[in-house]
């Protein structure tokens, strides 16, 4: 008889936080807003604690800002904000892809290969959550074959930060098609084994994001 090992099942304040945080990424949830713990309860059925846990998870990873009197509110992000978090992202990303190219299997290779088509079939298709999925794939690919866990750590924690002005950096149509030429050079080079390349088309790749988000801000005051 085949040995039959437990069977992991995710807590439900984790599942709570999932989509809460893709509701806060994709803009469903915009920043200032406030979140009713009440609301939150009858929306999926479930008591407050779960829900309080999940919204200390996303505290934590600065999704959204607790106190006592207010409740949750989705965070804002100022200019300052990105300004600090992204060029700290950009060097710890460069790093990786330095590591990453050095260290690549040519099983890691062909799925940056098979995660770079899925990426490009739905920009294709207009289908933008389809392609921020690729995209934190390619990102993670990248970060785990680089297996530096002091860096995985760091990344983790800034990633957690910028995640929603990521998603929101390529939402016009022109700096879109500008990120998809980019991961096709990134891809070829990750392929290629060039780690100085790589590197420098990474930190490229995260400036260009920074200087979209913050020419969306000037635009919009």
């Amino acid at each position: 008889m085949t040995a039959i090992g437990p069977i992991e099942r995710r807590a439900l304040h984790e599942e709570l936080a999932d989509q809460l945080r893709r509701a806060i990424i994709h803009g469903e949830l915009e920043p200032g807003t406030r979140i009713s713990e009440k609301n939150l309860c009858e929306q999926f059925g479930v008591s407050r604690t779960p829900i309080r846990e999940a919204l200390k998870t996303l505290s934590a990873e600065g999704l959204v800002q607790l106190s006592q009197n207010r409740g949750a509110t989705v965070t804002k992000l100022t200019r300052r904000d990105l300004e600090d978090a992204f060029p700290v992202m950009a060097a710890l990303e460069a790093l990786a892809g330095e590591l990453a190219a050095r260290k690549a299997t040519p099983a890691q290779i062909e799925r940056m290969q098979e995660l770079q088509s899925r990426m490009v079939a739905m920009f294709e298709r207009g289908d933008r959550r389809g392609y921020f999925r690729a995209n934190e794939d390619i990102h993670k690919l990248i970060l785990d074959t680089a297996d530096n866990a002091y860096l995985a750590r760091l990344h983790r924690s800034v990633s957690a930060q910028v995640r929603r002005p990521r998603y929101q950096a390529n939402l016009s149509p022109e700096r879109w098609s500008a990120a998809v030429a980019e991961h096709e050079e990134i891809a070829e080079a990750f392929s290629r084994r060039s780690a100085a390349r790589l590197g420098r088309l990474l930190k490229n790749h995260i400036a260009n994001k920074l200087t979209a988000l913050l020419a969306a801000l000037d635009g919009d005051e």
